[in-house]
């Protein structure tokens, strides 16, 4: 790679590190299960960073980055990479080769028997997780790993110079928790100093290995807190530019602009490069003239969407571009983050309306759209130039739609403060709503799809499973039942296939985390319901048993958390209509005599703005869309929701004014600690606290998941405490799921005998 000079020249933050056709998934779960070696794991895992590398040369890409890869997270990775791992993932009796090391970091993701593996939450506002590194005083950070130096070595020797990428050191620290062993009051930060001479000795071994150039990702620099650190922020990159032994440095900031005053601390730091977003927010161009520009530093201009699929506006970036000139000597043209968040190929598809198809970009175009940008700023010309993309969003109005929002009344948001007792127990058991998803209904699942099998069949395997996880949960001795969701692929997609407004996709697979990997919808116009959509599978259910079942739906939030979403109307007037859609299927199923309705809202914290001054007004129009969407029920009915993975903290005041009689959370690898602080802050209502980490394969204790109880019991009246597990259950398997749910209604047996 050259070195970076006047000239402009392409790079992205990251590429998606999955595989076409999902190779490393697949790859993963076959060493998981023993049908495969470590050496076939890292064999698979090198052609799937060589196949990148060839990708971006080929769409044209200048710089191209290295260590994007991960078989889990890119935090994890920095956890192992200086030996920041908790004592109880220490087995001195381990093999220090390939198959040692991988049971060890795959067990600090997955968790195994005698030791649970680290806190999952979201990457920022998005829904892809990490894992959260747990640090103590007693650990000091080391250079215990190779791996940006070996997968540096490994793109050169394949004939590709590359730029390393590697968190930063105050995203890493700011995103990690302070370990159960640490002082109280002790915080991460504190080990500043001693991880930025673990970085040096990096930067010096990739410097020895010939790479030019370093890329630090320094995300939290768009949050409150990343801003409020430019002390931290000041130390390390001065520490790290005034090294003499190292590559030029670029700081990759990204999710949000990071103020004039984080900009102003990096310009006058000793670094080469800085990367801003210039998409998610318009406060990046701001910021850069409050400095008065970068001067000799590079500028690193992300103005192709990293996140949304969405082409872009060609001479609208151009423009853009053109007033960046003259705010820095050098520029790169860039993503505005990882293309981990996209698709990689719109040629994989082939299935997709072609008024819509042609507004659309995944990872694979975007490349060539950076690539094209950058021919256009350095040139003047560029192939496809003239060509006017497509409007984002390629909306389509259902005037029906509109109207029946505007004839809403006061009233529609609101349910009476009176309500009907649910009839259950304290400690009330549940799950989620998925159970297992086998094989074979998988396999029956896609041979529908394909016409293969027939409606009336197909319905027949659909009502045997139900029947089977009917029987299996009455005999297990669960209170409040579910249907198990046999005929679901998705709890978005699913929803996605019955509402207008939506496309999905073939093969437009995005990770997650570790291997899962989700096909997130693209909503394109306005949203209606033409029929039902859960009302049949709830009834059969609830027709088999004397148990109540719940009724399951998502949430209009999480519908346009994990979907591609139109970006020409604001994302409030998006979910006003998806509420009104669900409210239809809400009251459908009460009349079919539901009485528990569970309305997920897994990615409630997810979209929560990273700055605190916006997020009022981001909670007004997505509490108010939940309860546009549930306040149409009688005082009798039982209104549940659902949040997956994420810091709760900051949406207590949230999680209160969605007005839904029972919540439940992760809380197994939090330990409780949301219940805590609803406890200290008086809630009234009911509360889930997950007690099964269902991301994992262990199997919880009865005596674990007693004590947790017995720690909710202290912080909640035990009458609002309903006990599940921390997720639904389709990624695991029966055997397992049996076991845990056993012992989790077991467990609240034995704390509902002393209450």
């Amino acid at each position: 790679m050259n070195t970076p000079g006047p000239a402009v020249r392409s790079t992205v933050h990251g590429y998606p590190r999955i595989g076409p056709d999902r190779e490393l998934k697949r790859a993963e779960e076959s060493y998981w299960k023993g049908a495969s070696t470590a050496a076939d794991l890292e064999e698979a895992a090198a052609g799937l960073r060589l196949d990148t590398y060839a990708r971006l040369r080929a769409a044209g890409i200048d710089d191209i980055p290295s260590n994007t890869f991960s078989y889990y997270d890119q935090v994890l990775d920095t956890a192992v990479l200086f030996g920041l791992v908790p004592e109880r993932f220490e087995d001195p009796c381990a093999a220090a080769d390939a198959d040692g090391r991988l049971r060890r970091y795959f067990a600090l993701a997955r968790g195994v028997q005698g030791a649970p593996p680290l806190e999952m939450t979201k990457w920022f506002d998005t829904n892809y997780h990490y894992l959260v590194p747990e640090l103590s005083p007693a650990v000091r950070p080391r250079v215990a790993g190779d791996k940006p130096v070996a997968e540096f070595r490994e793109a050169l020797e394949a004939g590709y110079p590359t730029r390393p990428v590697l968190v930063g050191p105050l995203t890493f620290l700011l995103l990690s928790k302070a370990a159960d062993d640490a002082p109280r009051g002790w915080s991460p930060i504190a080990l500043l100093d001693d991880l930025l001479d673990a970085y040096g000795r990096v930067l010096a071994d990739l410097r020895a290995a010939g790479a030019e150039q370093v890329q630090l990702d320094e995300p939290v620099l768009a949050t409150d807190e990343g801003r409020a650190a430019l002390g931290h922020l000041e130390r390390a990159y001065g520490v790290l530019g005034g090294l003499a032994d190292r590559p030029e440095i670029l700081v990759s900031t990204y999710f949000g602009s990071i103020g004039a005053d984080a900009l102003r601390v990096l310009k006058e730091s000793p670094v080469e490069a800085v990367g801003l977003d210039l998409v998610t927010d318009a406060e990046g161009i701001a910021d850069l003239t409050a400095v008065s520009g970068l001067g000799s530093t590079r500028l690193v201009a992300g103005v192709v969407d990293g996140r949304n699929v969405w082409r872009t506006d060609v001479p609208a970036a151009v423009a853009t571009l053109g007033t960046l000139l003259g705010l820095a000597d050098g520029i790169s043209v860039s993503t505005s983050c990882s293309l981990l968040h996209v698709p990689i190929d719109l040629d994989a598809e082939t299935s997709l309306p072609p008024e819509l198809r042609a507004a659309l970009a995944f990872a694979e175009q975007k490349t060539r759209e950076v690539a094209l940008l950058g021919r256009v700023l350095s040139e003047g010309t560029g192939d496809g130039y003239a060509a006017a993309p497509a409007p984002a969003g390629a909306s389509f109005v259902d005037a029906r739609v509109r109207a029946r929002l505007e004839a809403l009344g006061a009233d529609a948001h609101e349910r009476p403060r009176e309500r009907g007792a649910p009839g259950v127990p304290a400690l009330t058991t549940t799950t989620i709503g998925s159970f297992p998803q086998t094989g074979g209904l998988r396999r029956a699942r896609a041979a529908h799809r394909r016409g293969e099998l027939g409606e009336e069949e197909y319905k027949a395997i659909l009502r045997a499973e139900i029947d089977r996880v009917i029987a299996l949960q009455e005999d297990i001795g669960l209170d409040v039942l579910v249907h198990g969701e046999p005929e679901r692929n998705d709890m978005v997609q699913y929803f996605a296939e019955q509402l207008r407004g939506y496309a999905t996709t073939e093969n437009g697979w995005v990770q997650s985390y570790g291997s899962r990997c989700v096909r997130p919808p693209i909503l394109f116009g306005d949203v209606s319901r033409p029929e039902p959509m859960t009302v049949e599978w709830t009834t059969y259910a609830q027709s088999r048993t004397a148990k109540p079942v719940k009724g399951m739906l998502t949430g209009p939030v999480t519908m346009l958390a994990w979907s591609f979403v139109r970006t020409d109307q604001p994302l409030g007037d998006t979910a006003r209509q998806v509420a009104l859609a669900l409210r239809d299927e809400v009251a459908d199923l009460e009349r079919a005599g539901i009485r528990h309705i569970q309305v997920d809202e897994a990615a409630l914290r997810e979209l929560l703005p990273l700055r605190a001054e916006k997020r009022r007004e981001y909670l007004d129009w997505a509490v108010g869309s939940f309860r546009l969407a549930t306040s149409g029920v009688s005082p009798s009915t039982t209104v549940h929701t659902h949040m997956c993975y994420s810091e709760f903290g900051l949406i207590v005041d949230g999680i209160e004014e969605l007005d839904a009689d029972v919540t439940s959370v992760e809380a197994a690898r939090s330990r409780m600690e949301l219940v805590e602080d609803l406890g200290r802050r008086g809630y009234r209502r009911g509360i889930g606290p997950g007690v099964y980490d269902i991301h994992s394969p262990r199997v919880p204790s009865v005596e674990e998941i007693e004590a947790s109880l017995r720690l909710a019991v202290e912080h909640i009246d035990a009458g609002k405490l309903w006990v599940n597990p921390d997720c639904g259950l389709k990624t695991r398997g029966y055997e397992e799921v049996e076991q845990a749910l056993r012992n989790m209604v077991e467990a609240a047996r034995r704390v509902r005998s002393t209450l």
